[in-house]
Parts: structure tokens; sequence; C-alpha cells
């Protein structure tokens, strides 16, 4: 798993949308301190962050936002989702009833 910053990680998940017309794109995300495994007590001194991973079946990529900038990274990341759906997504025709 490849761990980017916010504004590269934008751009590549962007790609993968375009990579994947037909596919599916799963996006995760989690809030977590980055603490390692092994740590059993909470360490104070780190804050917590949102971990938010991309995965298509083949590439596999991560990020992690401050609470600060997540704002201003979920309206970018919306704008991005947004537009892949919508050349995604079809509208359900419905069934012409006669009377």
């Amino acid at each position: 798993m490849v761990l980017l910053e916010p504004d590269p990680f934008l751009s590549e998940l962007h790609k993968m949308y375009e990579r994947n017309k037909e596919r599916t794109v799963w996006v995760t995300m989690k809030r977590t301190n980055m603490k390692p495994r092994k740590a059993r007590k909470p360490d104070p001194k780190r804050p917590y962050v949102c971990l938010i991973r991309a995965n298509d079946g083949k590439r596999h990529i991560s990020t992690t936002v401050t609470p600060t900038n997540y704002a201003k990274f979920s309206q970018s990341m919306l704008v991005i989702m947004k537009g892949a759906m919508a050349d995604t997504l079809k509208k359900k025709e419905k069934p012409k009833t006669g009377k």
C-alpha cells in the first residue's frame, strides 16, 4: 500500500476512477492515531488523524488527513467522487403501464 500526501492522493484517486469505469473502486475512512499495534496505551502526544484508503482490486493507495485539513480535503474528494458517479450511474427505466 502506498501512503501518499493528500493532493497526490486525490489525483491518483481521480486516475483510478478514470481507469475503472466498469469496475468498482472502494474508498474507506477510519480515525486513527497511527500508533504501532504493539503499544497498548494511546500516546497523548499523537493526535488522531483520518486514514483514507482507496482500492480498485489491483492498486492500493492511502493518505492521512489532519482534522484541520479535513474539511478542504473532503470537499475535493466529494467533487471527484460525484464526477465519477455521474458518469457511471444510469437512470432506471420505468416500465410503461398501459391503461
